[in-house]
């Protein structure tokens, strides 16, 4: 069982066939992607293993995101999406002790993609990647009511990403900072909205991970508290109540006063070990990974770097055998 294997929830990887099929389907922006050393080249792998290895990670758990199979034609959504899919399953087949996946879904369609689920009974997916937003609309819109039902029903894990789209703001799609602040702000704005919609007590089996802190959530937390009951005060419960229903991963880029500010104010038992590789790499990644042991108590840096993961996949199948890879 997972025992207290160091679990590192934040991680992505992208094949050049899949980039190719996104390009097909008239994706763009994709140049940035192939140039990462974030495929599943044999050199690639072993470069992601030994800084792995490094940083003391057992297990990556991979997902596409941002570059999810999120398209309006509906037949390149679901083809992309079984792409994706098969090359992670045949991934973690291959490096069964390193990597497990999070699913990709053919959205906004939406009956696709709860057919889709059935592929969380097998133990090589964890749970599902979603985006801050889908193709600009909320997660919360009420077209999405019955995705958020079926992964109800099954207790998923859902990993919500930014989309790295500027926050769909022009102010700042017009400066360099789609990924320093863009991204960040697109995890607080959909947090926020998850938080103050009611959807983690609508759908309370759900267990959602938003990544890099939930960008500012850990600042913005006390003041949503306290603004609130006026603000948005058909809001079925408080927004540090809400907060508690989910998850958080500890990418910071190395910074300690926001990891700080996170277990004060989220909870050290609802952080989750992430490195965004390959965002975050070379000597910043196993960095960011002793942070932990710099800034939280022994038994909440253990807690995240593991134990915390297994409360979080209690209901998921995790049986990982034989030596490393």
């Amino acid at each position: 069982m997972m025992g207290d294997l160091v679990v590192d929830i934040h991680a992505h990887l992208w094949s050049v066939a899949y980039l190719d099929l996104l390009a097909a389907a008239g994706v763009t922006d994709l140049e940035m992607y192939r140039h990462l050393a974030a495929s599943d080249s044999q050199e690639d792998l072993d470069t992601r293993f030994a800084l792995m290895d490094m940083a003391g990670i057992d297990v990556q758990v991979l997902s596409a995101t941002p570059l999810v199979p999120h398209l309006e034609d509906r037949e390149a959504a679901i083809a992309t999406a079984a792409h994706v899919n098969d090359e992670y399953a045949s991934l973690v087949d291959r490096f069964p002790t390193r990597l497990r996946a999070f699913l990709s879904l053919p959205l906004p369609h939406v009956a696709d993609a709860v057919a889709a689920l059935d592929r969380l009974d097998d133990e090589r997916f964890v749970g599902v990647a979603l985006t801050t937003d889908i193709l600009g609309t909320p997660l919360t819109d009420p077209r999405f009511d019955d995705l958020f039902a079926a992964l109800d029903r099954r207790g998923a894990v859902v990993l919500v990403h930014p989309v790295g789209a500027d926050a769909r703001s022009p102010l700042i799609a017009a400066r360099p900072m789609r990924w320093a602040v863009g991204a960040p702000i697109e995890d607080t704005i959909a947090m926020a909205d998850l938080l103050l919609a009611g959807h983690l007590s609508r759908f309370p089996e759900v267990r959602i991970v938003s990544t890099h802190l939930g960008g500012a959530l850990p600042m913005l937390l006390p003041r949503m508290q306290a603004q609130q009951p006026w603000e948005a005060p058909d809001a079925p419960e408080s927004p540090l109540t809400a907060a508690r229903r989910a998850w958080f991963d500890t990418v910071t880029h190395v910074n300690p006063a926001a990891l700080r500010a996170a277990s004060d104010v989220l909870g050290s038992d609802h952080l989750l070990l992430g490195t965004d590789y390959p965002f975050q790499a070379q000597d910043e990644l196993p960095a960011d990974v002793a942070l932990l042991d710099t800034v939280l108590a022994p038994a909440a840096a253990v807690a995240v770097r593991s134990r915390n993961a297994t409360s979080l996949f209690s209901r998921t199948p995790w049986i990982i055998t034989g030596g490393a890879a």
